[in-house]
């Protein structure tokens, strides 16, 4: 194909991570012809796998949520979910002891800790009902205000981080309390056999069995715009052909600072790139993923919420291979653990990071350099954030030009987070597309 043919679609989804793979299986579902395209050579984006000696490695993201939007795209499309539920699936590591909240939830773990735990609780029981601190003040702010604990205060940061990949002065209070008043706190989430990856995969095989196609390693170079219309993705193909694919609806999964770049400042439009500056507020963590022949986390298959550590930075970890021995190789444990920075929001020394996070660790599991078998140490940041924008900072999905749609974790719902949130992005937009579709198309 040359470099002036033109290739068409019903639809193109830019970004094959997880708003992007869950827009294009819904499109895909729907009778569109569906075009799935990613710069890298793997779907998942943030939420990738890669294989480390032998190791399946989550990138990112690890906890898949069955049921809600997440699941109904699965079976819309036809693909299967493969999710292995861990029981318990929560606990807490307060003082290095196993706190289990399955029958008390978070009560249950306040009542333990501080005389004031009432005061908190009926805070979250005026949530429930709608009554919710104003978007301005932080979940550290609101805290302070019932309760001076300091293991409170550490279980709530870690909380925000696990979650948001937020501190706690970072979220506002309102969305801290939607998400575990209205989206639901200590949810059920499982692990993918395959890693993150495999549910991506799942996803963009239906897409290709529904009549659509997947290019990987081909970075979309430019999105062409006439007369307030996406008409067009100018795509970089792996021989570094540029290949000009025209659509109806185009969905774009890199965040909306990236559109810029994509279809140009002029063309969207002053308010819309000063929200991209001013309103987006991209979060970072620190991944680690290792291995140890010895089971860090006896009888504790899901995610450890940590307490008071001795930097404040360890948020929570994950027991993948109790659930999923087929990550490792046999006779190894594989974990990964999350350290949010200070700040998370903004600029921070990324070595210095780690280390604090390390040291977060090797205060938790005495030993724990002679133990394990470090895989990888991410830190996700600035063009590859934890999160393209923190909860209660996002964007709308829609954009100022006609059939251009973003999805993924800058325009989530409000007060939500993680893979389930990307998901819920895809079925707003990709209804929004389809509905302004058929006002659009001529009566038949």
């Amino acid at each position: 194909m040359t470099e002036n043919q033109t290739n068409t679609f019903d639809a193109v989804v830019i970004g094959a991570g997880a708003g992007g793979c869950h827009a294009a299986a819904r499109l895909a579902a729907a009778g569109q012809r569906t075009l799935l395209i990613d710069d890298h050579d793997y779907l998942g984006g943030r939420a990738g796998t890669e294989v480390i000696d032998g190791h399946k490695v989550n990138l990112g993201a690890i906890a898949l949520e069955p049921g809600g939007v997440f699941e109904e795209t699965f079976a819309l499309c036809g693909a299967t979910l493969d999710i292995r539920e861990p029981n318990p699936a929560t606990v807490f590591f307060l003082d290095h002891k196993v706190v289990d909240v399955r029958k008390g939830g978070l009560g249950f773990l306040l009542n333990g800790l501080t005389k004031q735990a009432s005061r908190v609780l009926d805070q979250f029981a005026k949530a429930r009902t709608g009554s919710m601190p104003d978007g301005r003040e932080s979940t550290e702010d609101w805290l302070m205000r019932y309760t001076k604990n300091e293991t409170v205060h550490a279980v709530f940061r870690n909380l925000c981080a696990a979650i948001f990949a937020m501190n706690a002065d970072e979220i506002p209070a309102r969305a801290f309390l939607t998400y575990f008043t209205q989206k639901g706190a200590f949810k059920r989430f499982g692990f993918h056999p395959e890693g993150t990856m495999g549910a991506w995969v799942a996803l963009a095989e239906a897409v290709e069995r529904l009549g659509g196609e997947v290019w990987l390693s081909s970075p979309a170079v430019q999105i062409e715009v006439a007369e307030g219309q996406a008409r067009a993705v100018h795509i970089r193909r792996e021989d570094g052909e540029i290949q000009r694919v025209e659509a109806k609806t185009i969905l774009f999964n890199g965040g909306p600072r990236a559109l810029v770049g994509l279809v140009g400042a002029d063309v969207l439009g002053a308010d819309y790139v000063r929200q991209t500056q001013e309103v987006l507020k991209p979060a970072a963590n620190i991944v680690f993923n290792f291995a140890s022949r010895e089971d860090l986390m006896p009888g504790m298959p899901g995610i450890m919420t940590f307490g008071k550590t001795r930097n404040n930075r360890l948020c929570n970890m994950a027991n993948l291979t109790a659930t999923c021995p087929e990550i490792a190789p046999e006779g190894w444990h594989q974990y990964v653990a999350y350290a949010v920075p200070r700040p998370a929001i903004g600029n921070f020394d990324s070595d210095e990071e780690v280390e604090l996070g390390l040291q977060d660790l090797r205060e938790q599991f005495p030993g724990f350099d002679d133990k394990v078998k470090m895989l990888s140490t991410r830190v996700m940041r600035d063009d590859w954030p934890a999160q393209r924008s923190g909860a209660g900072h996002d964007m709308d999905v829609s954009t100022p030009v006609a059939g251009l749609w973003c999805v993924g974790d800058a325009v989530k719902i409000y007060g939500n987070g993680g893979t389930q949130a990307c998901a819920e992005t895809a079925k707003v937009a990709v209804e929004r597309a389809l509905a302004s579709d058929a006002r659009n198309s001529p009566a038949q």
